[in-house]
């Protein structure tokens, strides 16, 4: 008998097959004793598997590029994080075995992290992952991770850790559901850049049995369990349709009537060009450039090293518009050489501009070397700051970039409450406005992007975020400036006609997302989607909002 469940959709799409189960080893050592002198023995092999599993985590990265490897790269940095082995050490000689050691003290630390607010907790999926690949190397047990099938499936977890989302084979794993996890997590995200269906935030889907047929569709984020042939004919038919209209939609992004909307890319560093070159990006709205500092926490990387890299993602759009957002740390990115050590509560710390401008010698010359890499050519190069509060942050940051000698436009990303209500206050300093709806619903919200159980406050249609896109737009169109969206939100079809008709200027996104966006747009007149948007806003909930767009855009 067909049922239907319903989490959050989080990539477009629709798989229908069995359900796989994802592999897990048997993770907790026996705790016994070891003789002292066989303490420097046991030392030696808990570093040995740290190294080794680090070096398979960058492997992974090296194979999947793009977001991934910045992803990965990071996981790596825990895994040899030196006060995690100072305390492994530390067990081994009062007795412990090498992978109880490990076992012991990465626990240690997930309840460090799992008290320390809302945003460090989020990481613990990626801490009990790396834990887990020591201690099963270890123990010399198969590594936790996707089955082995020779047939294409479903897979469903309670959640995946990025080195699995990672590497998936879209060939054979036709889709995923997490138990877990939230609409911007890292899964999330690199479900889009892979182009997989997947539904995120579904609790009891690892309750249902091995073997079993579902349907999931990851527009709606619904999930049918023994689809009857009616419903996988209708949601064959949709996919199929939506095939069809990206296959005829090209050029750049526009309503039907000819308003111009801008489809960029959101890239993490020059891995990631191809695929939005390919996808038809119009330029990039969002350029991440923490994958060059993630490389060595405890040292920036130097001029040259960072002229080289913008420069190869610069060369790739000309005549293109690429916006770039300066290092964007704290948080769940800690840098050694810039960010406090044991804040209370990192994510309303100091993090993104707040660490820069503590750090100014830093800041100069992340803006000297983007300023360096765009001398000759033509490129609109605009240069963005993350977490501006207000106008001081953002005439520190104005100041900052004419201090470096840098010809491009300044501008403030939008991802703190503030800076929506004053944003007209903020564009006397700068020229642009980006909406991070990711951080921005996390911080209206009071909600982390990373935690499942508060995945529906993370929605981007939530009414609450949808009104402080407009007051940021509104403030933009008064000043006579732009106001885009950079977040996970314009991934949405359906929504980015929404956040056109409240009236944001471009639109950026994972570059699997643009073709379904433009397709969705070129359907639709301004007045549609501003008639839309009027309707999302006068909802109470995310769900009613977005239901209430679709019957203005269908003609209901």
């Amino acid at each position: 008998m067909e049922t239907t469940l319903r989490g959050v959709g989080v990539s477009h799409g629709v798989a229908i097959g069995e359900i796989r189960h994802m592999g897990t080893a048997v993770l907790e050592p026996p705790a016994k004793q070891i003789p002292a002198d066989e303490a420097e023995r046991e030392q030696g092999r808990a570093r040995q598997a740290v190294e080794a599993v680090a070096a398979d985590l960058i492997a992974r990265g090296n194979l999947a590029g793009g977001e991934a490897q910045a992803v990965l790269e990071a996981q790596a940095m825990i895994a040899q994080d030196p006060e995690l082995i100072a305390d492994v050490d530390r067990r081994i000689v009062v007795g412990s075995t090498a992978e109880r050691g490990i076992y012991d003290a990465f626990s240690h630390y997930r309840e460090l992290l799992a008290g320390a607010g809302e945003y460090m907790a989020g990481r613990v999926a990626d801490l009990d992952d790396v834990r887990n690949r020591i201690v099963a190397r270890l123990l010399g047990v198969p590594m936790p991770g996707v089955p082995d099938s020779d047939e294409p499936y479903v897979l469903i977890a309670r959640d995946l850790a990025p080195a699995d989302t990672a590497l998936l084979d879209p060939t054979l794993v036709l889709g995923f559901v997490t138990e877990e996890g939230g609409p911007t997590s890292h899964s999330a995200i690199l479900a889009r850049a892979l182009g997989v269906p997947a539904i995120v935030a579904l609790p009891g889907a690892g309750e249902l049995a091995e073997g079993t047929l579902i349907a999931v569709d990851g527009s709606t984020g619904e999930l049918f369990v023994d689809p009857s042939e009616e419903k996988k004919a209708e949601l064959t038919q949709a996919a199929a349709a939506r095939k069809a209209a990206l296959a005829s939609s090209s050029g750049p992004g526009a309503t039907s009537d000819g308003h111009k909307v801008p489809l960029l890319a959101n890239v993490g560093g020059p891995a990631d060009v191809p695929a939005a070159v390919e996808a038809g990006a119009e330029g990039v709205g969002l350029f991440r450039t923490e994958f060059l500092f993630l490389d060595d926490s405890k040292h920036a990387p130097s001029e040259e090293k960072q002229i080289e890299a913008y420069r190869k993602v610069l060369e790739a759009f000309p005549e293109g518009r690429v916006v770039v957002r300066v290092l964007d740390a704290g948080a769940d990115k800690p840098l050694e050489f810039l960010t406090p050590v044991d804040e209370p509560n990192p994510a309303l710390g100091v993090r993104g501009l707040r660490s820069l401008l503590d750090h100014p010698d830093v800041l100069r010359t992340q803006l000297t070397a983007l300023a360096k890499a765009a001398e000759g050519l033509p490129v609109y190069l605009e240069v963005m700051a993350p977490m501006v509060a207000d106008r001081t942050d953002a005439k520190a940051f104005a100041d900052a970039c004419r201090e470096a000698g840098l010809r491009a436009k300044f501008g403030a990303m939008v991802e703190i409450p503030s800076a929506a209500l004053r944003a007209r206050s903020i564009l006397q300093e700068v020229e642009f406005l980006s909406l991070g709806t990711n951080d921005l619903a996390q911080y209206t919200f009071a909600a982390d992007r990373q935690v499942g159980a508060v995945s529906r406050l993370q929605d981007p249609w939530q009414p609450a975020l949808l009104d402080l896109v407009a007051l940021s737009a509104d403030a933009a169109k008064a000043e006579g400036k732009s106001c885009g969206v950079c977040g996970e939100a314009a991934s949405d079809p359906l929504l980015a006609c929404v956040l056109t008709g409240l009236g944001v200027t471009s639109l950026s996104m994972g570059a699997a997302s643009i073709p379904y966006v433009r397709a969705t747009l070129a359907k639709y007149t301004l007045a549609q989607c501003e008639r839309a948007a009027a309707a999302a806003r006068a909802a109470d909930t995310a769900h009613e909002a977005r239901l209430a767009a679709q019957a203005v855009l269908s003609g209901e």
